[in-house]
């Protein structure tokens, strides 16, 4: 399960984006605390880190495609239903108790940390409910 053509190609594509996300953040980050950017440049660098981040939920979608093992397949899929309800509840509560001023601003892009949490979360609970098939 673990060495299949198409868990090659995902783990793959992961590390390059994200290495690809690494570089984009930190130049970013270095260009905008030392003011090196502006006009419409600041927008691509501020882009550039999210592109990345982007590529690995396709790179996720890719894998669901590619998988030829039906359990394997329903196994990544109840990974990511179990991110997804994870990060947009999350997300969701942390948003009213903001809007009624009972919790400070988090930025957006929180919500993909967590939900990267929740894929976590996910394969622990299928190896958990599973044995040792799950991920975790």
């Amino acid at each position: 399960m673990r060495n299949s053509t198409p868990w090659i190609r995902y783990n793959f594509r992961v590390v390059w984006l994200s290495l690809a996300y690494s570089i984009f953040l930190v130049g970013a980050v270095y260009g905008f605390k030392h003011d090196l950017l502006s006009g419409p440049v600041t927008y691509i660098a501020a882009i550039l880190p999210a592109l990345p981040i982007i590529g690995i939920f396709a790179a996720i979608g890719f894998y669901l495609v590619e998988e030829q093992d039906e359990y394997v397949r329903m196994l990544m899929v109840r990974q990511t239903l179990w991110a997804s309800g994870f990060a947009l509840s999350a997300a969701t509560i942390w948003g009213f108790c903001e809007a009624f001023d009972l919790a400070g601003h988090v930025e957006a892009y929180y919500v993909a940390v967590l939900w990267f949490g929740g894929l976590g979360l996910g394969a622990c609970i299928n190896r958990l409910t599973i044995g040792s098939a799950g991920r975790c």
